[in-house]
């Protein structure tokens, strides 16, 4: 781990231990991120999710 000199806040201290404590925390980020995020997009998809959707109405109550 990288060494850190001069000012460090305190959040920074919280967070520099919690991944001393924590070492598999990025790695447990990382495969959060791809399950979520990291999706072939589908252009056609996406073009026809566009189309087939009714436009909201800007105040549903009325």
């Amino acid at each position: 781990m990288m060494k850190l000199t001069g000012y460090v806040s305190e959040f920074e201290q919280f967070l520099s231990q919690y991944k001393e404590e924590h070492p598999d925390m990025e790695a447990e980020q990382r495969r959060g991120w791809k399950i979520w995020w990291d999706h072939r997009q589908d252009p056609d998809a996406a073009a026809r999710e566009k189309r087939d959707s009714v436009r909201t109405r800007p105040y549903y109550y009325s």
